[in-house]
């Protein structure tokens, strides 16, 4: 297996509670405090993230005119309909 670049190390100051439950999880899976630390960012960036980015995507291109009208979407959808019902 390859191993990862990794960035210089950082500093973070977080709740005592927020650091028990991570030293928690890390000695009951055997992992280190960093190993549960990156998994938990990266469920964030996967997850909370992409949306937050999805969304300014979103503005930017709306901001670009790159967006159709709601209600000609809906009409569309309707004429689509009613031609494959006849």
């Amino acid at each position: 297996m390859t191993k990862q670049a990794l960035s210089n190390p950082i500093t973070l100051r977080i709740p005592q509670e927020v650091l028990a439950e991570i030293e928690a999880i890390a000695e009951t899976t055997e992992r280190s405090r960093s190993w549960i630390i990156v998994r938990a960012l990266k469920t964030y960036l996967m997850n909370e993230g992409a949306d937050i980015l999805a969304v300014k995507q979103g503005r930017q291109e709306i901001e670009n005119g790159e967006y159709e009208d709601f209600d000609a979407v809906i009409a569309e959808l309707k004429r689509t309909a009613s031609e494959k019902a006849a």
